[in-house]
């Protein structure tokens, strides 16, 4: 059986008459239509219009992205609303009632001139006041400062000028040196006369010292003092007790004061080395110590040291004055070494040493009979030890100079000062400022000039080291020894403060 199989394939490529069919056929079918819509995509689709503007800098594709983005971008600009404010609706107006009663509820920032709370709104039936009515009285806390003084403080407080020269002239004599940092001032003031005048003082209450308090009230347009002495018991205080790891952290939890404990360890520093204390020692100190019945509490200097040591030498020290310097004793009235010599200015170097040497003035090599100390001008210029001035003057070349004689043939010379703060005769202590730096004489900047004589003779400063200790005999070993007796024979610890009923003194009246 034969199986005809008959496919028609007509195409462009096929000839004959097929093919003049399949022509015919296609001309008289009508071309699709395409509006500009489909054009305009097609066209687009064909040519990128927003490129990547990183790419190809400087292209005709890049230039066409630019234009584009700039096309956009005035679009925008000419399509934007603007910045006129758009218009609206405007809240209705309240009647007069209305806007009374919510302005006496609102709440103005005082930046703006606040006037109103939560109040009523005023009325006709109110009438504004004159003046605004003051209060009676002002009372008021204050406090004395650091490195303050009682009429300072009390000008703070808005006490008048006038008040507080009365003040200070009635209490003067009470407050001595000046009242302790710290002590409270309670304050009232009372009703000006007018507006323009300062309240007055009506009273005043503070603490002039431990042992007195004082009251200041004003009595029919007068100032009164009353005085209110309180008792103090000023028995020392006594504590002893044995070391464990801390000396310090022991005698603290012994009940011994910061300030006591810090000078003790300062003088048996001295005698011990701090380093060798160990478990097992015991420490001993006294120490002044007032006692107020109202409680207040004030540590004075330390009195006595002792310590004693598991294995060694005991050590028992007692201050004491002799011939007006107060000084560290030992028990057998051997008081403490101290070196003759200390340094006439603090922090200096030296510039210049001892010898000859070509003077930078006068030109020629010549003897330079002390040292020199580079030092700021005004620098304060020290006593090296306890002496008697012997001049102080202008003296030469070396301008504004002292001389102070130490006795045993020495004396110290310093030179070229700005400002002598000495006077021949005047008695001296190690330490103590005798005149400042300067450039006076012949000098070539500031400095200090320091000269050491023995016997009249200049010598080397720096070849002198030696050192004084000062030995109690006679009556004064005598008190001496009675006296650190009666402190050993204190008790450990307090003594209670018996009550006392306060006396006060007559009114003092002062003036306006």
């Amino acid at each position: 059986m034969r199986l005809l199989f008959q496919d028609n394939q007509s195409g462009f490529q096929q000839g004959g008459a097929s093919m003049s069919l399949w022509l015919a056929d296609s001309l008289q079918r009508p071309a699709p239509t395409r509006d500009w819509r489909t054009r305009l995509r097609d066209w687009a689709e064909d040519v990128n219009l927003v490129p990547d503007l990183g790419q190809n800098v400087g292209s005709l594709t890049w230039f066409r992205g630019l234009a584009t983005c700039f096309g956009l971008c005035a679009t925008a600009l000419y399509l934007s609303p603007g910045f006129q404010p758009v218009p609206g609706a405007p809240e209705p107006l309240l009647a007069p009632a209305q806007y009374d009663e919510v302005r006496s509820q609102m709440i103005t920032p005082l930046a703006l001139g606040a006037d109103s709370g939560r109040r009523m709104g005023p009325t006709d039936a109110v009438q504004p006041l004159k003046e605004t009515p003051e209060r009676p009285q002002i009372e008021l806390n204050a406090q004395i400062g650091s490195s303050d003084t009682l009429a300072r403080a009390l000008s703070r407080a808005g006490v008048s000028s006038g008040d507080v020269a009365t003040v200070t002239s009635m209490v003067g004599g009470d407050i001595g040196a000046g009242v302790k940092s710290g002590t409270r001032l309670d304050i009232i003031l009372g009703r000006r006369a007018s507006r323009t005048s300062p309240r007055p003082l009506d009273k005043l209450n503070f603490r002039a010292r431990l042992d007195l308090a004082v009251e200041l009230n004003r009595v029919g347009g007068v100032l009164q003092v009353t005085r209110v002495p309180i008792r103090v018991d000023n028995t020392p205080l006594r504590i002893q007790g044995v070391v464990g790891d801390s000396i310090y952290r022991s005698a603290r939890a012994a009940g011994a004061p910061p300030k006591a404990v810090q000078a003790f360890l300062r003088v048996i520093t001295k005698q011990v080395d701090l380093g060798s204390i160990g478990a097992g020692d015991r420490y001993d100190i006294i120490t002044e110590y007032h006692r107020a019945e109202t409680g207040d509490v004030e540590v004075g200097e330390l009195l006595y040291a002792g310590f004693r040591r598991a294995s060694g030498k005991a050590v028992d020290m007692l201050k004491w004055t002799s011939d007006g310097r107060t000084e560290w004793f030992e028990a057998s009235g051997v008081g403490e070494k101290r070196g003759v010599l200390g340094a006439p200015v603090d922090g200096a170097r030296m510039t210049s040493g001892f010898g000859m040497r070509r003077h930078p003035i006068l030109g020629y090599t010549r003897m330079h009979a002390g040292i020199d100390f580079g030092a700021r001008y005004g620098s304060p210029i020290y006593a090296v030890t306890d002496g008697v001035v012997a001049f102080a003057g202008r003296h030469g070349g070396h301008g504004n100079y002292v001389r102070v004689s130490h006795g045993g043939g020495l004396a110290t010379g310093y030179a070229h000062m700005s400002r002598i703060a000495a006077v021949p005769g005047q008695r001296v202590r190690r330490g103590q400022v005798i005149g400042y730096v300067g450039s006076s004489g012949l000098s070539t900047g500031p400095h200090l000039h320091y000269e050491l004589y023995r016997n009249g003779q200049v010598v080397n400063p720096l070849s002198v080291k030696f050192t004084t200790t000062a030995q109690l005999t006679g009556g004064d070993l005598a008190a001496f020894r009675a006296r650190l007796a009666q402190l050993k024979g204190l008790k450990v610890g307090t003594h209670e403060v018996a009550a006392a009923t306060p006396t006060a003194t007559a009114p003092v009246a002062a003036g306006k």
